[in-house]
């Protein structure tokens, strides 16, 4: 890297924002990356912490090798319920018996949609005439997941999808939302963090928009779980689903998890009615009984293995507080967007993301025509974003394990790559 004045006066910054961190000391409980100068895309996958393999040998030795089955009677079948009351507490704002950690974000999004659809359109399970509540509102930019779950369910359902085309830097607005939702809504679902741009969308305000309109209000909380404080029970929020390989560093696959307002359960309906979710697990009746509570939302066995290593994380969280983690996270944006500024914007890069701390999530997004090439030259280099089609870099700063050099040095090798390739 060529040693520049601009270069000494950020890479100066960052050490004494590092310096003055209160939660730097977690820097050294995450795995150490052979090669690695700079992750910049804990967004898409958090680091494992140092303890995660003594834990899982731990797991493999006494809890599953030693105690056996035993072990779903001593811990596992509670496993779920417990972890989801964790993260309710730790990361969402949650009291406990809202939020249960199952399955994939995909099939927990298909749950609650279709739950939802299906008792906007009462008992039946048909729409209710021409006035009845038959409309589904989503957003076009939102993950594909997000939208193409929107599309399968709509069809099933006999529902009409309103399409929402937001500013794609600045996010869904409450004005967006107010100008879409009527009285033929039942159910709007949007993401809280926007997977590119890292716009923070107005969940309180959105929410009481659609709840004036007499619909559901559904969020997906992948990029903004554990990075973004939030209070969905004070803000009213109906039902919610957020993955938990991002900010909560539960690895690769890790269940997600799903929230549904105390008054909801048993008012919405599940589509998935397997064997965990039934009243008497082991009954093994004739016909099926949901659960009193959360549960209601489980269908077959959990992942318990999965469920192991998000634990340690949502402690450091704990530790930290969630606003802790929000400050360093807003300091290690700031400060990536003022080397964006005088590294990166003379070379004709474009900012993808709001300017304002306070209206983005945990990453912020970059574009230039050249970032595909770049992305792949800096991945070999030990530098590690993430490229988000057509031309972007997705800057994911994960607080705990992201000092602001590694941060720095992550934009300026971002400038060289670049240099190199358009000189």
């Amino acid at each position: 890297m060529t040693a520049r004045s601009s270069d000494a006066a950020l890479l100066d910054a960052a050490r004494a924002l590092d310096a003055a961190d209160p939660l730097s000391a977690h820097l050294d409980a995450f795995v150490d990356a052979p090669g690695v100068t700079a992750y910049l895309d804990g967004n898409s996958l958090g680091r494992p912490l140092r303890d995660v393999p003594e834990k899982l040998a731990a797991f493999v030795r006494d809890d599953w090798g030693t105690r056996l089955i035993r072990s779903w009677d001593e811990q596992w079948m509670a496993l779920p319920m417990e972890l989801g009351d964790r993260i309710g507490a730790v990361a969402l704002g949650a009291a406990a018996g809202q939020t249960v950690v199952s399955d994939s974000t995909s099939v927990l999004l298909y749950k609650l949609m279709r739950g939802a659809l299906r008792q906007a359109q009462g008992p039946t399970g048909q729409a209710q005439g021409p006035t009845g509540r038959t409309e589904l509102v989503i957003e076009e930019g939102n993950f594909p997941t997000d939208r193409f779950l929107a599309e399968g369910v709509a069809a099933e359902m006999g529902a009409t999808l309103r399409w929402i085309t937001p500013d794609p830097v600045h996010g869904v607005t409450v004005d967006d939302v107010a100008a879409v939702v009527s009285e033929r809504t039942a159910l709007v679902s949007l993401s809280h963090v926007d997977y590119r741009s890292g716009s923070l969308a107005d969940m309180p305000g959105i929410t009481a928009v659609v709840h004036e309109a007499g619909a559901l209000m559904m969020w997906d909380l992948c990029h903004s779980a554990g990075v973004v404080p939030m209070q969905l029970d004070d803000w009213g929020v109906d039902m919610a689903v957020g993955c938990t390989y991002k900010y909560l560093n539960g690895g690769p696959g890790s269940p997600a998890f799903a929230y549904l307002r105390r008054d909801l359960q048993g008012v919405l309906r599940q589509p998935i009615q397997g064997w965990w979710s039934a009243a008497d697990i082991f009954a093994m009746g004739p016909e099926y009984v949901p659960a009193d509570g959360i549960r209601q939302l489980l269908s077959g066995t959990p992942p318990v293995t999965s469920m192991l290593a998000m634990q340690g994380m949502l402690d450091l969280i704990a530790q930290s507080t969630i606003d802790g983690v929000r400050a360093k996270s807003e300091s290690l944006t700031a400060l990536a967007v003022r080397a964006y500024d005088e590294v990166l914007a003379p070379l004709g890069v474009r900012l993808l993301s709001p300017r304002d701390p306070a209206r983005r999530g945990g990453h912020i997004t970059i574009g230039h025509p050249d970032f595909r090439e770049v992305t792949r030259r800096l991945w070999a280099e030990g530098v590690i974003p993430d490229f988000r089609f057509p031309d972007g870099i997705r800057l994911g700063l994960s607080p705990l394990s992201t000092s602001h050099t590694e941060t720095i040095a992550g934009v300026l090798a971002v400038r060289d790559a670049l240099e190199t390739g358009v000189s």
